[in-house]
């Protein structure tokens, strides 16, 4: 067993953008196929440029706020309560296009 609060996970910077901040709640190589299980907070304005993951499906989980995904360019909005599964090999890119209000983005990736 493993149990662990999110509030004594310490916040890193994403890769694409280490302005966004995010914490990994399960890190790479803890369960089999796991790349990550990760919770980031996108403030207003901020983006996360376009990127493949050649060998990993991503699933998102909009926790709060909303936002765009451009998915091999197709805008889709999310709000609170959707969830987007990205497959290999797909381009994406993350926007948060609120004035005010954080988007929250609950995530793990899975290699093929």
């Amino acid at each position: 067993m493993d149990l662990t609060n999110r509030s004594q996970i310490p916040e890193t910077g994403v890769s694409h953008n280490k302005s966004i901040r995010k914490r990994v709640l399960i890190e790479n190589g803890r369960i089999p196929k796991l790349t990550n299980f990760s919770q980031s907070t996108i403030k207003p304005g901020q983006h996360c440029p376009a990127h493949t993951h050649p060998d990993m499906w991503e699933v998102y989980l909009v926790e709060a706020g909303h936002g765009i995904m451009v998915l091999d360019g197709e805008k889709i909005s999310l709000q609170p309560g959707d969830r987007l599964i990205v497959e290999p090999g797909e381009q994406h890119s993350m926007q948060n296009h609120s004035a005010s209000d954080d988007l929250l983005l609950t995530y793990f990736g899975i290699e093929e």
